[in-house]
């Protein structure tokens, strides 16, 4: 038997400090009402149906929902699968068969410019007429501003395409993430006494710029400081883009382990060294920058 909730509705790409203005105040009418806080998202974005366009996400569905549960308090994410008959059901339709029989939503929450249903005829003063008549508490919540920007997916995946990391973790609210298997490279990086992880690069999602970056990598055992490489890795004539942390403080064996890469700051482009020693000389460069940075409180 479903347990009742209140819903905060929308995509949560990046999840970021609009998201939250959602998903604070559905903890808080949960609370309120003595229900479960829940969100709903769904796999896909819509405009991959809708329009055609392939959006570069700035988040998996699994990130999303840790970020959601761990950030903001939401104790289950609904995620649906967004397709043909998804996209054609009239927003009545959704509102009746997925968010009160399905659901079985008690209150509702959007933000101001939140569209659903066929050709988003569905709007938030639409959805919050309709839920008074079904007895559901229905907020609506403004838009989050920031430096009189709006703070949106859209512009913070501008952000991070052209390696604005620091100004994208302000609107975020927290570092941006990229998770992956850990699967066997090379091995170059032990031969030169830096062991890296290996990370195959999800397609889907919005990366920064190839270089080097300060980051921590949550593994199944903690977080660690890492210097991590995006890019093809020149210096060893590399050609597929591969994403390569180094633990700084880890000893053990990740091979096989999903590991989440927290991406905080940028420390210098990709560039083929003349060896392999002066790519290890700049590396523990890197690594000491990166300790530093960390080490910093006015950073983090």
């Amino acid at each position: 038997m479903e347990q009742p909730k209140v819903i905060a509705l929308g995509f949560f790409d990046g999840v970021h400090l609009g998201h939250g203005q959602l998903l604070s105040r559905c903890r808080q009418e949960a609370d309120r009402l003595g229900v479960c806080a829940a969100a709903l998202t769904f796999d896909l974005h819509p405009d991959t149906l809708v329009s055609g366009t392939q959006v570069r996400l700035l988040s998996s569905t699994q990130d999303r929902s840790r970020l959601m549960q761990e950030l903001y308090g939401i104790e289950e994410v609904l995620t649906l699968h967004f397709d043909d008959d998804m996209c054609s059901m009239e927003w009545q339709q959704f509102l009746q068969k997925i968010l009160i029989e399905k659901y079985h939503a008690v209150g509702l929450i959007c933000g101001h410019d939140f569209r659903f249903g066929a050709g988003g005829r569905g709007t938030a003063a639409l959805l919050q007429e309709a839920a008074a008549k079904h007895g559901i508490s229905c907020a609506v919540v403004p838009e989050y501003r920031l430096e009189n920007i709006t703070v949106s997916s859209t512009y913070i995946r501008t952000l991070i395409a052209s390696g604005e990391l620091d100004r994208a973790r302000w609107f975020l609210g927290h570092p941006h993430m990229l998770s992956g298997k850990v699967v066997e490279g090379r091995h170059l990086g032990r031969t030169l006494g830096i062991p890296t992880a290996n990370l195959i690069p999800n397609q889907e999602l919005v990366l920064p710029p190839n270089g080097v970056y300060a980051c921590r990598v949550r593994t199944s055992d903690g977080s660690y400081m890492a210097v991590a490489n995006i890019g093809t890795r020149p210096t060893v004539q590399g050609h597929k883009l591969t994403i390569e942390p180094w633990l700084l403080d880890y000893t053990g064996d990740l091979y096989g382990q999903v590991v989440t890469l927290e991406l905080w700051h940028f420390l210098r482009e990709e560039k083929k060294f003349p060896s392999l020693e002066a790519l290890r000389h700049e590396i523990l460069r890197n690594a000491q920058q990166t300790r530093a940075f960390f080490a910093d409180p006015t950073q983090t």
